[in-house]
This record gives structure tokens, sequence and C-alpha cells, in this order.
């Protein structure tokens, strides 16, 4: 039998929430957690109290009064466990608390499961809750429970996680199997299964009837295909759970070679070759695609050819095509050389000024002992690139360096790290990592590179130098980040007239336009690079000498373009103070391992406006366009000053490409589409984020790669809603004003107090905003009552969002409106936790 106590009445029980609710609407929040430790004691059942107060809300979200109480309520049972209810009291309580749990944010559901100790109620019960949830269409909120209370072993997977998928919550699914060895291969043969030739997705539609919202016309397998790939990388899970995957990935592969050799004849025939049997291996079905391919890419001929190498059937080949092949072998032919206008041996690319006996190729570390002479000489300039076999999966980890070129005037070294690094001494690689350690710290040797810091972060990689080492990077001018600065003008002037080879290749209509480091020595030089051994094999021995002499050029031109530049500045629209920075590249200070050197030391007038070539790039120079993957990293980084445009949920991944171009914005993207966007724009100019870490971690993985300088003046220095970096300061006196006068004071929008206050209320600038134009400075009403307030252009200013609690207190003494979009935004707590969070790349005074 349960011992009643003394009960208080309801209309005492109301008055507390409403003492509650009256300091909640005033922000007095030690005062109101004051209240709610005395009101839970004063109470005799605080538990039964929190039901009440919930059902009587209906459906409620947080954050708000509720979530303040649930977690202050949370901690005072901790200090009072001893008075906790138990036995069939505790399962009366447990029995409510149910239907609450399908109304409350999930946020709050783990407290509520801490209070009323949901982890001690019957099994069956819990898993019969969770079923109901399931039939009324809930299954988001039934996921979220079945892991809290880690009934997943219990519950059949397919029918927990197909609905999931459907609705799209990728991250629920994914929570839903951590853990589970067993759960995650389930869910890889369950998308594996989604992408088998002839499966539809409106089969499963007869078994989710209660699925709630639209039921989805064909399944986003773009996302699937993401997250089978991130739990491969992530769990170390065979490929041979998701073979249907893995064909799907490489005839995306195909289609993107077949792109590149027939299209923009940018392959030689070879390097083709090789990368497609690499691919397609003994897979007949990628073998019969492939053919289809063809068929349509190259004409029936090539098809043909490639049909009797894998022995095709013909009841699997394309129309005609069966006829074609009963031809004589040897009569089919690869058309896309001849068609191909241009190749190394042609005057309208860039020519290395070489002999070809001053291309030396090192395969010993003895070798190596004789060129450091060289190389290591006091004033030298070397031009530095590194190839590695092109890797068309998300599969096998970063790449491995085949082949480091350094460049000398007169000279090119290419170092075999393949046969180097084979060598079973440990002597002969030590020496080798300590070659590069020397080389890459000594301030006196300008090292030229274009894109470096990918390129030294493999190089560390496949030498196995240790994170730990104190590495020092200096010396080190990226000559991308000077590329960046050449004016637009400066580009076309700069160019020289149309070469006749120039003509017809226009004619062709095929070439692709220039970009990354063949633009730049197009502008500088007059011609652009020969790229067609750019995808070549570079772990296939021996190398060609076209792959040599490509390998020799990237270097060499490094050289050239430096010069040039260096000769005659003006002529291509460099500042003085960039010019500066070119010649002082040999002083920057060290650098941890894996990062890009820091700035040089320079006058404040340099540091102000010059570029951060490869030592570090100003917050406001750093311009990106995020994938709508990577749409939290977007608002991370535009809290930090960043300019981000964020693609919308609707929009394709080639408007990341589009958008890049057009305002030359670095592409940040995951997964699948990275390779298709990386050949559309620039060396560098595409950059893949993992998209299994927080979007804090995602945000200090771009600041760390591209070597970004935040300072505290750059926080919060956005608009978090529309990117605009333009704010109307206004006084707190005149935001009350503006208040009162738009009909939203005190106490008029209470159901609004006890919710969410809006989204400007939870990200403020900083009080150092830069001084706002005077024709920004005057606000006025939009008309008499209620009425809301207009900015000098017609915006409407949001100051409905500004909770009557932050005007009466003592900080902040100003509110900063943005001009664009009208949101408020005002200093407070939550600048110092973003501060907390990125000091690691935050430059803040030493006092600091």
């Amino acid at each position: 039998m349960v011992e009643d106590c003394p009960s208080h009445s309801s209309s005492e029980q109301d008055a507390l929430l409403q003492k509650l609710q009256a300091l909640w609407a005033w922000r007095d929040m030690e005062k109101l957690r004051e209240e709610m430790r005395l009101g839970f004691a004063s109470l005799c059942d605080p538990l039964a109290w929190l039901l009440d107060v919930l059902d009587c809300c209906g459906d409620w979200r947080g954050p708000g009064l509720l979530t303040h109480i649930v977690r202050e309520l949370q901690g005072w049972i901790k200090s009072h466990a001893s008075d906790q209810p138990s036995g069939l009291k505790l399962k009366a309580l447990q029995a409510r608390l149910f239907p609450v749990l399908t109304r409350c944010n999930v946020s709050l559901m783990q407290p509520l499961i801490s209070i009323y100790q949901l982890h001690t109620a019957d099994r069956q019960h819990l898993l019969c809750f969770v079923s109901q949830l399931c039939q009324q269409g809930k299954f988001k909120e039934a996921a979220t429970l079945s892991i809290k209370l880690k009934l997943q072993p219990d519950l059949e997977f397919e029918k927990m996680c197909v609905p999931l998928l459907l609705q799209d919550k990728i991250e629920l699914v994914e929570a839903y199997v951590e853990g589970s060895p067993e759960r995650q291969q389930s869910l890889l043969r369950l998308l594996d299964s989604w992408s088998m030739p002839g499966f539809q997705a409106k089969d499963l539609a007869r078994q989710y009837q209660a699925l709630p919202g639209k039921w989805p016309e064909k399944i986003n397998c773009r996302r699937m295909h993401k997250m089978a790939f991130r739990l491969l990388d992530r769990y170390s899970l065979g490929p041979e759970l998701c073979p249907h995957i893995l064909n799907q990935r490489h005839l995306g592969t195909l289609k993107y070679l077949l792109h590149k050799r027939f299209v923009e004849k940018s392959m030689t025939q070879e390097n083709w070759a090789d990368h497609i049997q690499g691919i397609v291996q003994d897979n007949r079905w990628l073998q019969e695609q492939l053919v289809q391919l063809l068929a349509r890419y190259a004409g029936l001929g090539v098809a043909a050819q490639w049909a009797r190498h894998y022995s095709l059937l013909r009841d699997s080949l394309p129309p005609g095509l069966a006829d074609r092949m009963e031809e004589p072998a040897g009569l089919e032919r690869d058309d896309a050389s001849e068609q191909t206008p241009w190749d190394s041996t042609k005057e309208g690319c860039y020519r290395l000024p070489v002999s070809r006996g001053d291309i030396l190729f090192l395969s010993t570390w003895e070798e190596v002992m004789a060129c450091q002479e060289q190389v290591l000489q006091p004033g030298q300039v070397v031009g530095i690139d590194m190839e590695w076999r092109p890797s068309f999966s998300t599969i096998g980890g970063k790449p491995r360096v085949s082949v480091v070129q350094l460049a000398i005037w007169g000279h090119v070294f290419l170092l075999d790290m393949l046969q180097l690094l084979r060598q079973g001494e440990r002597g002969a690689q030590a020496a080798l990592c300590g070659f590069f350690q020397t080389l890459l710290a000594d301030p006196a040797i300008v090292k030229l590179g274009y894109g470096m810091s990918g390129d030294l972060r493999n190089l560390i990689a496949t030498c196995g130098i240790s994170r730990d080492v104190d590495l020092q990077l200096c010396g080190i001018l990226d000559l991308q980040l000077i590329h960046q600065k050449l004016p637009k003008r400066s580009k076309k002037s700069c160019q020289p007239p149309l070469d006749p080879w120039q003509a017809k290749d226009k004619a062709w209509g095929s070439r692709p336009p220039e970009k990354g480091l063949s633009l730049l020595v197009q502008e500088v030089l007059g011609r652009p690079l020969n790229k067609t051994e750019q995808l070549s094999n570079w772990e296939k021995r021996p190398l060609r000498e076209t792959q040599i002499l490509y390998a020799a050029s990237d270097a060499y031109c490094l050289l050239e373009v430096h010069a040039k530049l260096l000769k005659d500045p003006a002529a291509f629209g460099l500042s003085a103070d960039v010019v500066v920075v070119m010649r002082k590249a040999g002083e920057s200070p060290k650098a941890k391992a894996g990062k890009l050197p820091r700035e040089p030391e320079r006058p404040a007038s340099v540091l102000e406006e010059a570029p951060r070539a490869s030592v570090g790039i100003l917050v406001q120079d750093f311009r990106v366009v995020c994938d709508n993957m990577l749409q939290g990293l977007g608002r991370s980084l535009r809290c930090l000053g960043v300019d981000v445009r964020i693609l919308g949920n609707d929009e394709e991944h080639r408007r990341a490409a589009e958008i890049a171009r057009e305002e030359n914005r670095v592409i940040l993207t995951s997964g699948l589409p990275f390779h298709s966007l990386r050949s559309q724009v620039g060396e560098g100019q595409c950059f893949s984020v993992s998209c299994s870490e927080k979007a804090r971690d995602q945000a200090l993985q771009v600041l760390k790669h591209f070597n970004v300088r935040v300072a505290l003046a750059d926080v919060f220095s956005r608009c978090q809603a529309c990117n605009c970096s333009r704010y109307v300061k206004v006084s707190k006196e005149r935001m009350a004003l503006l208040r009162k006068q738009s009909g939203c004071w005190t106490g008029e929008d209470g159901e609004a107090c006890l919710g969410d206050p809006g989204p400007t209320a939870t990200v403020e600038p900083p009080s150092h905003q830069p001084a706002c134009s005077p024709r920004w400075e005057g606000l006025e009403a939009a008309g008499p009552g209620d009425e809301p307030p207009l900015l000098p252009t017609g915006i409407r200013l949001r100051v409905e969002a500004v909770p009557p609690g932050v005007l009466s207190k003592e900080e902040p003494d100003c509110f900063y409106c943005c001009s664009q979009c009208g949101q408020v935004f005002w200093e407070g707590s939550h600048l110092g936790r973003l501060v907390s969070q990125f000091r690691e790349v935050l430059d803040l005074p030493e006092e600091s």
C-alpha cells in the first residue's frame, strides 16, 4: 500500500508555476533558480507536479521555462535521492510519463528518463510503448527513446531504421547502430539492397503507411551511398558488405574517365586504359556497363574492341554492337588521340627550357646525396611539386606520394619515393626524412609551390614523419595565394594574342578552360601546361618519357612564374606589398608539422593589405561556399567572420562549382561530390571535409588546412542569417522605445516569453564592431500602432526577438542590427563560449 503524504492544493501548485513564469519573463535567472529549489522542497511530490505542468502545456518545445524546470529538477533530485518515490508509486509516474515523451523536445528526453528512472521500468512495457510510437508514425521519437534506453537488441532492425532513412534522418540512424558491429553490418546490407538494379522505393510504401509527410518518390541514393562509405571508413567494415554500392561508385568513376578521355580529350589512351582496367577488373556487370558507355561516347568500333577484350555475350551488348563484333579484329581504333588538337609537342603548351640530360630521376639514397649540395645552397630558389596515383574512391586512406619534383635553375630532380622508401635500410629512410626537414626548415632557401598545404601533408604522411616532431616550415611561398591576388583586368591584359593552335582548338570546341597552375602559367608566361599526364598511374614503373617531362615541367614552371612576377609586378597588377611578401618569403618563422607556415614579420602597413601567401590568410580574405551537406560547418565558420555562401537543401552540388568560379570561393564539400567538384575548379579550390565530425571540429580542420588567421574582432562580425558584415548600432534606450512602439513590450507577448526567444538571441556580435556610416544611423517606425520599425532601406527590424530581460540588465549597453535582414544581435555569454571553443585558432593577446 502506498502511503499518501499531506497534499498541497492545486492553487498552491498553480501559484508556484505563475511565480516562475513571472521570473522567466524578466529573465532573472538567479532568482528563478532559487525559487525553483524552494518550490521543489515545498511540494509533496515534485515529480507528479512536473507531469501536471507538462500535461497542461500541450505540444511544447524547448528551450524555454519548461526546459529550465526539467533541468533544475534533475539537479535537485541528485541531492535528495533518498526521498524519491519507488515501487508502485514510481511505476504510476512512469506510466504517466510515456505520453509526455512523445511531445517533448529530444534534448530533454534524457533528463526526463533520469528523473523518472525509466531504466528501471519493465522492459516489455517499454518495448510495447516503442511499438505504439511506430504505429502512430512517430518513428523519430521511437528511435530516440530506444537509443536512450538501449532497447535496440530487442527491436526489429528494419522496422526501426527504414522509416528513418526514408525521412532522411541519417544522423539518427547512425546513432542507432553506434557501438554494435552487427547493426552496422545490417545497415550496410540494407543500403546495398536499395542499390540493386530494379529496386523501386514505392515497393516500401505498403509496409510503412504510417510514415508522416509526403511519401518519397525516390530514394536519395547520394545520401545513402555517402552514409555507406562513412560506415566503411569509421568502423573498418569490409567492402564485400555493399557490392552494389561499390559498383555504383565505380560506374560513376567510369563516366568521369570517359568524359576526360572522349569529351575533354585531356587523357592519353595509355593512362585511360590503365585506370579503366584497374577499376573494371573481372567484374562482369562493370564490363557490360563500360561497353554500353563506350558505344555512346566513342562509337561502336571502340565498344566492339573492348567487348571482344572481355569476351562479352551477345545478349548483353547494346543494339548493333553484336553485328559490329563479327567484323575482323583490328579495324576499330580509338580516334580520341587524333581528335585531340594538342599534346606535349604542340607549340601552344609550355615547353620546358631544360635539356633532357638535366632532368635526373633519383631512385637511390646515394643519388639523392649527390643532388643535396645543389639544392641546399643558401639563397637557392626551389620549385616543389609532387605526384601520386589518383584515387577515385573514398576507401583506402590518404594518397601516397610517388614522385617528388625539385627544380632549380637549369636542373630538375625527380625523387622516386616508392623506391627510396622501399629500401630496407632504416638509416636511408631516416636520412631522406632529414633531407626534407632540412630543406623545408631553411629560411635561406625559398620553396615555391602551388597549393602546397596538401602536398606537404601527404609528404609527411608518406615519409612517416611523426606529428610530434618539431618540424619547421620556413621560406615557403605558395603561388596559389599570389594567383588569387592577380586583378581580373590584369589577368586579361597579360594574356598573349591567340596562337594559331588556340584558334584550331577553339574550332574543335573540346578543350576545357584552364584552371589552377596551368591558368597561372598561361596568364604569366603566355602558354598553359599540358595536363594529359596529370591522371597517370604514378606508381607504375618505369615512368614513361611523357610522364617525366610533365613532372619536370610542373616544378620548373614555378621558377619562371616567380621570376617574371618579381621582374615586372606592375604589369600583372601586383601591389608593392605583395612583392614585399614574395621577396621576404625566406623569413617565415617556424610552424608545427602539418600546418601551413605562418606569415613573416612585416611592417604594419603590409599586414593590413598584403596577401597571406602560404604564410597565413586573414579571415576577411577567406571566401568559401559550403555544400548543403555542411550547413552546420558554414554557420560555424560564419561565426568566426568567414564569408560563407551556404547551399540550400534543394540546390544541386554543381551549383557550388558555379559560385566558386563566379565569386572566387573555395568549395567545402564531403564524400562523393568531392571528385566531380574538384575537377571543375582550380587546384586547391575544393576541400573535402569529414562528415562524421561535429561542426566545430570540421571548422577547425578547415581553418588549419588553409591556415586562416582569426582575430577576436572577427568573431560574430557577420550576420548568421544572411552573411552580411554591416550593422546598425542602436542604443539600449532606443531599442526599448522601438519595442514599445511595436507593441511587443514586456508582458504583451507572454506566451513567446516562455518559449524560444528566437534565433537572434543565441548569436551576439562583439562590441568592437566597425563604425556605421551616417546614412545608417537613423531608424524610423513604419507607422502608428504595432507596425514594426524599419531601417532606412525599408528592411524590417526584428525588435520582437529581443527579450525584455536583456533590456533590464546593465549589460549590454547597445545592440547591433543587420543592415540586410534586420536581425538583432547583442554581446553576451555566447561570445565567451565561442572564443573558448576556437581558442587554438584565434590570434589572442598574450594577456588573455
